[in-house]
């Protein structure tokens, strides 16, 4: 029962919407992840995808890309990216997804050993482009709705816990953040997260620090293959 993940699948069966005008890394790009997926993957592993699932720009646009998802092994966790537009209310939602596919928002998942919590995230202080009125008011409420997550598996205490967030948790500079705060406070094991892509890569911190390990998984930075984690 191994753990893998993987984001920013950016799916587009419901709609015309060409990756490969983003590079030829992203030519085909669907066929690489399932192809790889189903190599890498077990029928009985979990597969994180952090955030930018699919295009779709509302819930039944995305039905497509989500069975699509359910129709490829393992047990597949979604967290909200910036441009998953199509994902509103978590109740709706969670009525829509199709099996083998679950979604997490303020709350945590059990996997054998392990507790997966997250959110979305946001820019972080010091990241170019980081306006103070606008981006502190996202910033501060998904550092509140991370916050939520990981109280909601206090009770979990004998599992290692995962985050996955679809932002860096810190900026380009690797400098703390509210996210890395809460991280280190509830003794987080491990971190996931993408959003980053072409020459953004060469600023990503990966690896240990104060205890918690940080893995890029944006599909591109990884071959388009889910890393394993455990």
């Amino acid at each position: 029962m191994g753990i893998y993940a993987i984001g920013d699948l950016h799916l587009s069966h419901g709609q015309a919407k060409p990756m490969d005008i983003f590079g030829p890394d992203w030519e085909n790009h669907v066929e690489k992840i399932e192809k790889n997926w189903n190599l890498v993957v077990g029928d009985h592993d979990l597969v994180i995808v952090p955030g930018d699932i699919s295009w779709a720009m509302h819930l039944p646009g995305a039905a497509a890309d989500l069975n699509w998802l359910a129709g490829l092994k393992g047990t597949k966790l979604l967290i909200k990216g910036n441009h998953d537009y199509w994902w509103n209310s978590i109740t709706k939602v969670r009525a829509q997804l199709p099996p083998s596919v679950y979604a997490l928002q303020n709350d945590h998942f059990l996997w054998p050993g392990h507790v997966v919590c997250g959110t979305r995230g946001w820019l972080c202080p010091g990241e170019e482009g980081f306006d103070n009125d606008q981006d502190q008011k996202l910033y501060l409420r998904e550092a509140r709705r991370l916050e939520l997550s990981l109280e909601s598996a206090v009770s979990a205490v004998d599992s290692h816990i995962i985050a996955a967030l679809h932002f860096p948790p810190y900026n380009r500079r690797g400098q703390p953040s509210v996210f890395t705060d809460l991280l280190e406070k509830f003794a987080v094991k491990l971190c996931v997260f993408g959003h980053i892509h072409d020459s953004g890569r060469d600023y990503i911190f990966q690896g240990e620090k104060n205890g918690v390990e940080y893995r890029f998984v944006a599909a591109d930075g990884i071959n388009f293959t889910p890393l394993k984690l455990r």
